[in-house]
């Protein structure tokens, strides 16, 4: 308990700003000084509102920012949709939406901005949006899936883009209006712009530069139908986004009296205290000295300013540093300082796609910004350098790495330098990006300093070993290759060439794995049965209680009446628990090890086989019904479906690999969540990579658009091959492709580009696979050898334990003893156990 009475703090909005200020002064304040309550009109918590467009494509994907029960305690509260309405400066309290009066000792506002509306005719139309919070994004997508045509997006700067993109993803065309000569004008420079246009283009979007929306024009039904641009061009839309530039949210400061900067925003100081000595402002609602930020990081830095002055600190905001790294529609584009000035040292390769400029001084001594479009890889090391003395030719600077000074700041949206960075690795012992961005915050908002980050740490000496065990001084990949070149087809003739001692759990699964992508047969012959793990030594998944599941294969979910039956039928007669799966899938649960011969009999003579549930390899290609039935349907999702499955059946990976095809953008297979996705559009298919579900959820990357089959095929063979060959062990496609040197642009350059020169080679070892496909349970039950592995006991095949009693799980029939009516076991779950 504190001697003295905690002061009130209230603060308007609850956005990234205002949660960080939220923050920073909990961190700050030890002795309990402030109470603080929070106004917040949106129902969500805060969320990074940075990686918004990420939410229109994914709904799932986690964008908050305030951990679970965060403001459940008693310092801190937070009101959703209740927002502040009214203030009353000389009682010093708040009245919000419901009615709600709060007293406080200091008022901060944190309303941020709201989307701008260029008076345009028609905006009003049903189909024109805002896009700027989670509710604008989940209105977008909605009507994004029932659209049959093309969406219009009002700005072409980074909102409008980063929207544009979104409905890009959605299989939605896109048609983007800028007012300015340029795309990203705020950012860029006209070259600059220039560049970025002609790389949106080749994406498929179309860029109207140089000219206004005109007019919106409505259909019947009051709903947006076309859009006339001041040129006269008529663009058909049933979707209008606005996205043409913000307005700082200040009229609850302005209703109040305080002064008001001359575009906007509350007046303040740079203390960010505005007229009335009791309320501050923070964000995008304010304007510091008359100048209003519209990026993250000069709103977080007001946000530690007020942190500090709230306890007694005398801190003031510097001049905030403006540079923005970011990737729009797969393209890179960066700015720092000041993107014209006396001297432009300029780089431009149209062919390629890449633009830079550097702006130095007249003396050409001093580096003022620079502008890099299409390869942005050198703004990490440019960004710090602003203001200082050029330490190499600008050619040097534009195409080699060099070295930061100690001051220079790594992370602008946290105010992170070298040092801090430095000092966490050597005194703190962090050891890689985690435990840096936990250290110092640096990498947690817009994370274009990762990159920084691992070369920071690779010259502090930090080396994470990237060998698989003590027993092999390689990875994965490099395993691969060795395995591979050499021709080796055992872990012994392995370990005696390339490593030492006998082996673990660790190394023999993954040359397990390794040795069965390269097609060495059947994985439990001979030596190759020691290597498997539990899974895969009984071609079947060990459950809880030490029985298995049968997972027989439904190629796109496609099953007959027959098939069913048959299902059907060994589920009765073996007594098994059955479950319909998210992954198109009938699961059979409760079977022995001496059963699963027998049941796979069944089945195999219905014409099933393994669905390889068990294996680190291909599990399920979901689909929707496509266009055979639905009414929306645009190709045929079940036969595309089916032919992958049985492409890619048996193909052993790093990881166990996902598919699904949806046959329209309505999106009903969940593609995008899948290691390989593919959506149907009116002209072929759209392919994606890299999503996955479960515990690290990622949402697949757009690789290519409207592509054949033929192509669609090629692109996903080689996709996959390069996925076996370079990933590392248990490595998903989601963190194997962001820990290739370039990611999604490099894996497209290897498979479209064939810049390594390996195409041909990924091609003939996918069509080797294909060719040489051959289930394992039929081939188990076609060898009485191996039909030997799947009894009780080794030693003694006929006998049976007597002291071992079978409990049956919950949902699995119990068979009916005489005069019995069998009934499905309910409760807990049991386990088989001794007498």
């Amino acid at each position: 308990m504190t001697s003295f009475e905690s002061r009130h703090l209230v603060v308007v909005g609850h956005g990234m700003v205002g949660q960080r200020l939220v923050e920073a002064l909990t961190d700050r304040d030890t002795r309990a000084e402030w109470r603080i309550t929070v106004l917040g009109e949106e129902t969500h918590s805060a969320y990074d509102r940075v990686a918004l467009s990420r939410y229109l494509t994914d709904p799932s994907a986690g964008l908050g920012l305030v951990p679970d029960g965060w403001y459940d305690g008693d310092r801190r509260t937070c009101h959703l949709g209740d927002p502040a309405v009214a203030i009353d400066r000389s009682a010093r309290t708040v009245r919000t939406a419901s009615g709600r009066s709060l007293t406080y000792d200091a008022l901060v506002l944190a309303t941020g901005s709201r989307a701008f509306v260029p008076p345009v005719t028609g905006a009003d139309l049903a189909g024109c949006h805002v896009y700027r919070t989670l509710d604008d994004l989940d209105r977008i997508r909605s009507e994004a899936a029932d659209l049959d045509g093309s969406a219009v997006v009002v700005g072409g700067g980074l909102l409008g883009l980063e929207a544009a993109g979104g409905l890009r993803d959605l299989g939605v065309p896109v048609h983007v209006v800028e007012f300015a000569p340029h795309l990203m004008p705020q950012q860029v420079d006209a070259g600059g712009g220039e560049a970025l246009r002609r790389l949106v283009e080749q994406l498929g979007v179309r860029v109207h530069a140089g000219v206004g929306t005109a007019s919106l024009s409505g259909d019947a039904t009051g709903r947006v139908a076309s859009a006339t641009l001041t040129d006269d061009t008529v663009l058909d839309t049933q979707l209008v986004v606005f996205a043409a530039g913000i307005r700082p949210r200040d009229e609850l400061g302005i209703s109040v009296g305080l002064p008001r900067g001359t575009r906007g925003g509350v007046l303040v100081d740079r203390s960010c205290r505005t007229e009335d000595p009791a309320i501050w402002a923070i964000g995008e609602c304010a304007a510091v000295e008359g100048s209003v930020y519209g990026l993250v990081a000069p709103g977080y830095a007001m946000a530690e300013i007020v942190a500090d002055r709230l306890l007694g600190g005398t801190g003031e905001l510097a001049e905030p540093d403006m540079s923005t790294k970011l990737k729009l529609l797969g393209v890179e584009v960066a700015s720092f300082g000041a993107t014209r000035g006396p001297l432009d040292v300029v780089f431009s390769d149209p062919v390629a796609g890449i633009y830079k400029k550097l702006v130095i001084s007249d003396d050409a001594r001093t580096l003022l910004g620079g502008v890099l479009v299409g390869d942005a890889s050198a703004y990490a090391g440019l960004r710090p350098l602003i203001g200082r003395a050029l330490p190499a030719t600008p050619e040097t600077l534009l195409f080699s790495s060099l070295e930061l000074d100690d001051e220079a700041q790594v992370c602008s949206c946290n105010a992170v330098t070298k040092k801090d960075v430095v000092s966490a690795i050597t005194s703190e012992g962090a050891t890689d990006v985690a435990s840096l961005k936990a250290c110092t915050r640096a990498g947690t908002s817009c994370g274009s300093c990762i990159p920084m980050l691992k070369t920071l740490l690779d010259e502090c000496g930090v080396h994470v070993s990237s060998a698989l065990c003590e027993h092999f001084a390689y990875s994965r990949a490099e395993l691969f290759a060795l395995v591979r070149s050499s021709g080796i087809t055992t872990f012994s003739g392995l370990i005696a060439a390339h490593g030492t001692g006998h082996g673990c759990d660790l190394c023999k699964p993954v040359v397990a794995s390794i040795l069965a992508s390269l097609g060495n047969g059947y994985i439990l012959e001979g030596e190759q049965a020691a290597l498997q793990d539990t899974n895969d030594h009984a071609l079947a998944n060990m459950q809880r209680n030490g029985t298995y599941s049968v997972v027989p294969r439904i190629p796109g979910g496609e099953i007959t009446a027959e098939k069913l039956i048959v299902i059907g039928e060994v589920a009765r007669d073996f007594n098994l628990y059955t479950k319909i799966t998210g992954g198109q899938r009938i699961d059979l649960f409760g079977a022995r090890l001496d059963q699963l011969p027998q049941i796979w009999k069944r089945l195999v003579d219905a014409g099933f086989e393994s669905g390889q549930a068990y294996g680190k390899s291909l599990r399920t290609v979901k689909s929707c019904v496509g266009e055979a039935w639905c009414r929306y349907g645009v190709q045929d999702s079940v036969g595309l479906a089916i032919d992958l499955e049985l492409r890619y059946r048996g193909l052993r990976a790093p990881h166990k690999i996902k598919m699904a095809v949806s046959g329209c953008a309505r999106e009903c297979a969940e593609a995008r969540s899948k290691d390989i996705g593919v959506i149907a559009t009116e002209n072929g298919w759209n392919l994606y990579v890299a999503g996955n579900g479960g515990f690290r959820p990622r949402h697949a990357d757009l690789f290519a658009s409207d592509l054949d089959t033929e192509t669609l095929l090629t692109y996903v063979d080689r996709i996959l091959m390069f996925y076996i060959r370079t990933g590392e062990r248990l490595q998903r496609t989601a963190a194997w492709l962001e820990s290739l040197d370039g990611g999604l642009e490099y894996l497209r350059s290897v498979v479209c580009d064939d810049v390594l020169g390996i195409g041909a080679d990924l091609d003939a070892s996918m069509a080797a696979h294909v060719a040489n496909y051959s289930d394992e349970w039929a081939d188990t039950l076609a060898d009485p050898e191996r039909l030997a592995r799947f009894v009780p006991f080794i030693n003694a095949p006929g006998v049976t334990d007597s002291s071992i009693e079978i409990v049956y799980e919950r949902g699995q029939p119990r068979p009916a003893r005489p005069g019995e009516t069998p009934t499905l076991v309910a409760g807990p779950t049991l386990e088989v156990m001794p007498r």
